[in-house]
């Protein structure tokens, strides 16, 4: 699991006066609904004493006797939604929020920061707390700040915002996990709210508010971002420097120190005005596995020294997370032209396949709109509570946004079977068969299941119905990568939309004749799949991407590839219990291709139980039809001849139509 730990001082000490302005640790309460005994404390609706309220207990408590528990097994979470006001909107000084965590094992906990009054227009910062790993996030950027916490222990979280600044620093247990610049730079409440699966205690809460007085030079260390956090990922580093003082800064040189490398940037010809960042970008590395330091040290500000040289350094512990060996992790995403949040969604899934694209499938799974697809709309909107969200891996559901913490647990899951997906394609008739193959690290049995989806990037329409509604138009609630610039609602000449699932087979729950009972390690098991195309799908934009579900009906494991890909990958002949489509009728219907690899010539030998209707084509790898020939009406045992002494060495596929079904042999002419 990646840990981030940041040994850099704390950059937020201003100029002021100390100011404690709140604190509870709720021993004054009795059990029960926390809202009418307090009169800070309310709920998101502001109906206090029912089932949105926070609940006292003497279950567990940080200190004293007594604090708060939230837990939901909700769809979408909730009902509880436990807000604290902080009785006013801060947007300068330095701001500070503490208080004192309990997740119970296998469970998670979640809050965030409103930045406006009425609440629910503006989130200034999410923080997810899941799998042992806490995760901040301010609705643009993913992994501001991540660090572990160990489940059923209580661990104190500290929040210091210099709103001046709009810098921002995260600790556990008094060890800062990060620092960033936060893209929304006001705070109004926090929102204690239980996702599904839920369950979390909360004490020693308290904030407080000092002013701050910026000094006339200084350049402060505002984050380094490694580019990834995933071992032998290839990154470019980016260094934030924040001009934190009044003068204008034109000139420094910033060094990233990585595993005892030293990189150096000099930066010249700037006039980076007050309260600007300028982001500094590093030659591509690889990440290390294991912990090793990343030390940023900031100098040379102006040809000189800056007023305050104790904000100048930052120094990371970047130790990566090693993912298992052949592990690619699912997201499946609920979303809908119709609904105003689910820009977020879009953003979070491009996020994700562009940082994670070799450990990521992303599927947005369409409801309401013409690009739903009925089945597998119906069985993602029977596992979440709205929209947007999403599942990981078919976990529970979670806000896109709060996606990393399942992910990254999930990453380091080790598969039962490693997924390669290989096919075939007829540009004429636009069918493209696919073989998804599971070669088993592990024994399984019958009760495991297998299922092929196809979906498509770029995809626009030029109907209203593919308007995008658009709740962050002109930035009222904040940025959203980009959504915030365009209209409410985005028309559809201005939307391309991606990962959108278009087909899904056999279903939603999968295959469930794909392997036999007994099922060992070491086998490889394959099953086919076939798809038409309509004409207005881009074959070039298509992923294959095939599942693997466990008896829970969880996505033990995936394969992604392009049409291309899978191509060259080879289409494999179904070898499982159950073939999908592909399969001819009865254990008797066999078909055979010997010699292979073929030189001048190949035969193909059937056996047929019934009176059939067959015919062969000879299909390159590129799709194109070499050979075809329709047979006509054959029964009981039957042998094709062809003459391959004509084709050019390489791989073919032999496809075998018996009664409109066809099975696919791979045949390689040497």
């Amino acid at each position: 699991m990646k840990r981030f730990t940041f040994l850099v001082a704390s950059l937020l000490i201003g100029l002021g006066t100390h100011a404690q302005i709140f604190s509870d640790n709720f021993d004054a309460y009795t059990t029960g609904a926390l809202g009418p005994q307090s009169t800070f404390w309310t709920t998101w609706s502001g109906t206090e004493g029912g089932a949105e309220d926070g609940v006292v207990s003497a279950t567990q408590a940080a200190s004293g006797t007594k604090s708060v528990y939230l837990n939901s097994t909700a769809a979408g979470g909730g009902p509880q939604d436990c807000v604290l006001n902080f009785g006013t909107t801060y947007n300068s000084g330095i701001f500070t929020y503490q208080a004192d965590f309990y997740v119970n094992t296998g469970k998670s906990g979640y809050f965030n920061f409103q930045g406006a009054v009425p609440i629910g227009t503006t989130w200034a910062l999410n923080v997810n707390m899941a799998n042992g790993l806490l995760t901040i996030d301010d609705g643009i950027t993913a992994d501001l700040a991540m660090g572990s916490f160990t489940h059923a222990n209580w661990f104190t979280l500290r929040i210091e915002a210099n709103l001046t600044l709009h810098l921002w620093e995260a600790f556990i247990n008094g060890t800062s996990i990060g620092v960033w610049i936060n893209g929304v730079n006001s705070l109004t409440s926090v929102d204690n709210f239980p996702l599904q699966g839920s369950q979390f205690y909360m004490d020693n809460v308290s904030f407080d508010h000092i002013a701050y007085s910026m000094m006339t030079l200084n350049a402060a260390y505002a984050g380094l971002d490694m580019g990834g956090n995933i071992a032998s990922q290839t990154v470019t580093p980016k260094v934030t420097v924040l001009n934190a003082g009044t003068t204008n800064i034109t000139s420094f040189d910033v060094v990233l120190n990585y595993g005892g490398t030293p990189y150096t940037q000099n930066v010249t010809g700037q006039n980076l005005a007050s309260i600007g960042t300028y982001t500094v970008t590093f030659p591509s590395m690889t990440l290390l596995p294991g912990a090793n330091t990343a030390t940023v040290t900031i100098s040379n500000i102006n040809g000189g020294v800056d007023n305050d040289i104790t904000d100048n350094v930052g120094s990371v512990v970047v130790n990566p997370i090693v993912p298992a060996l052949g592990k690619m992790v699912v997201g499946e995403e609920g979303t809908g032209t119709w609904c105003q949040w689910c820009p977020r969604g879009a953003v979070y899934m491009d996020r994700f396949e562009q940082d994670y694209t070799q450990f990521w499938a992303g599927i947005a799974v369409h409801n309401g709109d013409p690009m739903t697809v009925t089945d597998y709309d119906a069985g993602v909107s029977g596992l979440i509570g709205g929209y947007p969200s999403a599942l990981v891996d078919r976990g529970i559901d979670v806000d896109p946004s709060g996606m990393g913490p399942d992910f990254f647990a999930r990453l380091q899951t080790a598969p039962v079977a490693f997924i390669q997906n290989g096919a075939t394609w007829d540009a004429a008739t636009r069918t493209l068969n696919v073989s998804v193959s599971c070669d088993f690290q592990a024994a399984a049995n019958s009760n495991y299941k297998v299922a092929c989806v196809l979906t498509e990037d770029d995809v626009t329409g030029t109907t209203g119905a593919y308007n995008q509604s658009n709740a962050y138009g002109g930035g009222a609630n904040g940025v959203m990568g980009g959504f915030e610039a365009l209209a409410n609602p985005v028309p559809a000449a201005q939307m391309v939309y991606n990962h959108v699932a278009r087909a899904i087979a056999p279903s939603f729950t999968g295959l469930a004749t794909a392997f036999p009972a007994t099922v060992n390690t070491g086998d490889v098991l394959t099953n086919n799949f076939s798809f038409v195309l309509p004409a207005t799908w881009d074959e070039t934009k298509i992923h294959i991407i095939g599942l693997l579900f466990d008896p829970a009906g969880r996505i033990d494991n995936a394969g992604k590839a392009t049409i291309t890909e899978a191509i060259a990958n080879g289409y494999v002949n179904g070898n499982g219990a159950g073939v999908e489509d592909l399969t001819l009728n009865g254990p008797d219907q066999v078909m055979t291709v010997y010699p292979n690899p073929a030189g001048a010539f190949t035969t193909v030998a059937i056996q047929l139980t019934q009176e059939s209707a067959v015919a062969l084509r000879v299909v390159d790898m590129s799709g194109k039809t070499v050979a075809f020939k329709n047979y006509g009406s054959m029964n009981g045992a039957s042998t094709i001849d062809l003459n391959t002494s004509m084709l050019d060495a390489g791989v073919y596929m032999i496809e075998l139509t018996v009664n409109n079904q066809t099975m696919v042999q791979r045949l390689v002419v040497e």
